[in-house]
């Protein structure tokens, strides 16, 4: 296979230390991911209000906003194994406090504990495998390296869905921090990054900006505002998608809709990778958001099961096309001495999707009814590909262009990706 023979050509330290990081990413997926069919649920077996279910599955977003910057930069001093821990550490924890502690004021207070969880964990990982991976592979080992999500969103999901039913919601939180625990135990096959010399091409005079100055520029603000409304989808996605079906008498598992999304994630990632390094990153990110768009399409319009399970196909390809993606977009954008700060700035757009998400269509649904915020959920993707066709790049011509694949991203710091 193409990428067993990308692997054997890396460095042997190199090659080790994806291996062990590959199997932190897909403990940590599948712990969160046990969660998305049945945590919704759960919290409706303690609460009828959809403002109160959008709230807590929305807080998790909270830990998020409060932590991202400063775990960003603790990343980029301390190093990126550091941090992963925290995370792991913090996603072993909190289930065990949904499972003794079944109150909907303590479950959005450790809901928002949860979100640091992803700040520390997700940026570091991103970061990490792009401070390892060659440069002209970069787009590759990337996306190679991300299916530890659709990996973790297959076996996850699954896992839960079927351990609540046969069991109830105890053993699956108990076996959420069981998996993230496995994934701490393997931070310790990571070796020290001090002994792996990925950033001898970074430049010495790399320095830090300020947040705003950081936060507004357009190599982060556009990728943060595509990721923005991405998150909106997706927070819609994941608080009101189970309930909805559940509303709707659609007999197929919650679980097996996010399954059918990870085995398209996990099939499409292995030849974007390549391309995109090939190609440029731009029409990868657009044709994500559009197979997005089409996703919450298919769910407002969706009556049968199978109508279910082809938007969960199409958000797998969605999320495996754009996420990958806009992460080697931004490892493109970055040095090593910032890749974790900038990383982190870049997500605070999908931790606001997420956390605006459940709350206001939770509000929303008692003026349009359920059914209909996926239509809006729809139409914010569709805003986002505008934006993103319109301000990805120096002038609007070159921004069409690059989401087109017709010409560079002028804000790369590395150049050698070209069009096709």
């Amino acid at each position: 296979m193409q990428s067993l023979n990308t692997f054997n050509t890396l460095d042997t330290p190199i090659r080790k230390n994806l291996t062990a990081v590959f199997w932190c990413g897909l403990f940590f997926w599948s712990s969160l991911a046990s969660q998305l069919p049945t945590l919704p649920l759960y919290i409706r077996s303690l609460t009828q209000s959809f403002d109160q279910i959008g709230i807590v599955m929305g807080s998790f977003a909270i830990g998020l906003l409060v932590c991202r910057s400063y775990l960003g930069r603790l990343s980029d001093r301390k190093g990126r194994r550091y941090t992963m821990r925290l995370g792991l550490i913090v996603a072993a924890l909190v289930p065990l406090c949904y499972a003794v502690m079944p109150s909907i004021p303590l479950l959005i207070f450790f809901r928002a504990i949860h979100g640091i969880s992803i700040a520390a964990f997700a940026s570091s990982y991103s970061a990490l495998i792009t401070d390892l991976a060659p440069i002209e592979k970069r787009g590759e080992v990337i996306g190679y390296m991300s299916l530890v999500n659709p990996l973790g969103l297959a076996f996850g999901p699954a896992l839960g869905g079927l351990m609540q039913e046969a069991w109830g919601y105890q053993p699956l939180f108990i076996t959420s921090s069981l998996l993230a625990f496995a994934g701490l135990l393997m931070t310790t096959q990571i070796a020290d990054e001090r002994k792996i010399d990925y950033q001898k091409d970074t430049p010495a005079n790399a320095h830090k900006t300020g947040f705003w100055q950081t936060f507004l520029h357009p190599r982060v603000r556009v990728p943060s505002t595509v990721l923005l409304l991405v998150g909106l989808a997706f927070g819609t996605l994941s608080s009101f998608m189970p309930i909805l079906m559940q509303q709707k008498n659609i007999t197929l598992n919650a679980g097996l809709f996010y399954m059918a999304a990870a085995l398209s994630g996990f099939i499409i990632r292995f030849p974007v990778g390549r391309l995109s390094d090939e190609w440029g990153r731009g029409i990868f990110i657009s044709m994500g958001i559009v197979f997005y768009a089409l996703s919450m399409g298919i769910i407002y319009f969706a009556s049968h099961d199978y109508e279910f399970l082809l938007s969960g196909i199409a958000e797998g390809i969605g999320s495996g096309v754009v996420i990958p993606a806009i992460v080697a977009l931004l490892a493109d954008r970055t040095v090593p001495q910032e890749r974790g700060y900038v990383f982190g700035m870049t997500w605070i757009g999908f931790d606001v999707g997420i956390a605006i998400a459940g709350p206001t269509m939770g509000k929303m649904i008692a003026w349009v009814g359920i059914t209909n915020i996926f239509g809006i959920a729809t139409g914010l993707c569709l805003l986002g590909l505008v934006i993103f066709a319109t301000q990805s790049n120096k002038t609007v011509t070159e921004s069409f262009r690059f989401a087109i694949g017709q010409t560079r991203d002028r804000y790369a710091l590395k150049t050698q990706i070209k069009p096709a």
